[in-house]
Parts: structure tokens; sequence; C-alpha cells
């Protein structure tokens, strides 16, 4: 089955603890998402947090894939930027589908549905995204459009001895 995408539904208590749920399995799946695993939903709560309150303030939208049941199952999150010079194109962070729908196809959907989304913003050309090297998920943003347009060497240390570049990564949607 399908996921059902929605773009800013209701934060209610379901949906919080579904993105914490989701967040944290992922993590511990290793994904990079921004944790090294073990982490608990404790753990991943206060970055949750800061992105409710942007998405309260105005300065970052949520993409959320329901399952059938559902239940969260993929999410990302649409952050503007502030700066007058660069208000025409958007960053994706936090990038994510519960490790129990890999190989499904709900990666390409969700990256589809997050395309189309801001292609629906006012003045949005492109999408920039950064991922971890030595991952792979560089190769699949390539396969849904983005090209990687710069590359730090290693600027994410996972672990002592264990540093990875960070990648960036654009959609040009016009």
């Amino acid at each position: 089955m399908a996921l059902t995408f929605r773009l800013d539904p209701p934060v209610t208590p379901a949906l919080r603890d579904g993105l914490l749920a989701l967040w944290a399995e992922v993590s511990n799946a290793g994904g990079a998402v921004g944790f090294v695993p073990p982490v608990s939903v404790e753990d991943v709560r206060p970055d949750l947090v800061k992105h409710f309150t942007a998405m309260a303030e105005g300065r970052m939208r949520l993409l959320v894939g329901f399952d059938e049941d559902g239940r969260v199952a993929a999410t990302a999150f649409i952050a503007f930027n502030t700066h007058r010079l660069m208000a025409h194109w958007v960053w994706l962070y936090t990038v994510m589908v519960h490790p129990g729908h890999q190989g499904k196809g709900y990666g390409r959907d969700l990256m589809a549905a997050a395309a189309d989304a801001v292609r629906g913003l006012d003045g949005i050309e492109a999408i920039r995204l950064t991922c971890r090297g030595g991952t792979g998920v560089d190769r699949f943003y390539g396969s849904c459009g983005y090209k990687e347009v710069g590359r730090v060497p290693g600027a994410i240390r996972v672990a002592e001895g264990d540093v990875r570049d960070d990648i960036i990564m654009l959609l040009p949607l016009t």
C-alpha cells in the first residue's frame, strides 16, 4: 500500500509520539538523522521541540507520510531561509522512512511528495539538503534528481576515529 502524505497535519499527541518513535527507530537502525545509536525518544524530544517551535514561528513546515493504519511512517521538515538573498530556496531536514517500510519505494515517494509540496510554495525555486557521507544515501538522493553541489570533508564526527563528509545536494525546481 502507498503512503498518504499530508503537509502541515495538526500537531496532536499521537502525531508527536509517532514522530518521536519514528526518529528514535530510524536512528537506532543506523539512519543518519542527527543521532548515533542507541537513542531513546527522550534523546530525540529536544530536537523535535525545536522543529515544532520553528513550525509555530512559520520558519518550517512538516510533511508526514502515514501508513494504511494511520501511523507515522515517513517525514521530512521543510525549512525556510530567513536571509533575504536566499529566500528562493528551502532546506529539507530530518528525512526519514520507518525501517519496517524500507525497500517499498516509500523513500522515493517521500522525496516526490516533498518536491510537490515545495513546488506549491510561492517563490521557491530549489531544495537543498545535506547528508552524511559513507552511508550511500547520496546515491539515493541523486536517483531522485538531486545533484551534489558541495562536500565538506570530515565535517561529521560520528565517533572517535569515524569522521564523514557532509554532502550538500540541490534539487532545482524550475
